[in-house]
């Protein structure tokens, strides 16, 4: 027996803000950080795929219902081995930072995408888009959002380092490949701390659907009064 969605204690909205919390400390952290080398901005993406992958997986039991969960307890799995992986010091290399975000962000981009696409598709054929947000479009926007950090960072060079000077500093600063992908990666968590938390914070009218088996009722109910006329 699973516990209906509306008796719950914790909702969708409540992941939102949660995941938004954690992108926002993310993108803080990255702007105001001055060293964005692999070892800083692999140790916040630990951070923020760890955090957020425990809110999905517990997502999982505390939101979504037995037939629904899995993919939010596949999306919270991976956030958290990408995050355990990041976290190991050894891996804090430019190369590393660049495989273990961009696997990250287009595997669970991916799942986010076409889950989001297939429950949209689900709820205009059943006519269920009455709320002014609904979970599947955020989830497929979110998605291809990640799937685009991927893709970015993937026609960045690990490699890539361009100096230049500034005159009235008479200083020299060379720009790399991984100050360019930390950047990406903290543009990408304030993106999606906007937009999540705007999500989170949205008015929902309730949807009201029918009971499982409440339209044969109806349809029984009606050829019965047909045939008593």
């Amino acid at each position: 027996m699973t516990t209906s969605p509306a008796a719950r204690s914790f909702h969708v909205r409540h992941v939102q803000l949660a995941r938004a919390a954690f992108a926002a400390i993310a993108a803080i952290m990255v702007t105001f950080s001055p060293d964005h080398s692999a070892v800083i901005g692999l140790s916040i993406f630990s951070g923020f795929a760890l955090a957020t992958g425990l809110v999905l997986v517990a997502a999982g039991w505390f939101v979504y219902t037995v037939d629904t969960r899995w993919p939010s307890v596949g999306l919270g799995s991976i956030s958290v081995i990408a995050g355990m992986i990041a976290g190991i010091a050894q891996l804090r290399t430019d190369a590393m930072f660049f495989v273990i975000v961009i696997s990250w962000a287009l595997l669970t981009g991916l799942i986010e995408t076409i889950t989001g696409a297939r429950a949209l598709r689900a709820a205009r054929g059943l006519a269920k888009m009455d709320s002014a947000r609904t979970e599947p479009r955020d989830g497929l926007t979110v998605g291809i959002l990640t799937i685009v950090l991927g893709l970015g960072l993937l026609v960045v060079p690990a490699g890539y380092a361009l100096r230049y000077t500034i005159d009235e500093a008479n200083t020299t600063f060379t720009l790399t490949g991984i100050i360019i992908g930390v950047g990406l990666f903290g543009g990408y968590a304030a993106i999606l701390a906007v937009y999540l938390g705007i999500a989170g914070l949205s008015p929902r009218k309730p949807v009201v659907t029918e009971a499982p088996g409440a339209a044969d009722d109806l349809r029984a109910s009606a050829h019965d009064e047909r045939g008593t006329v």
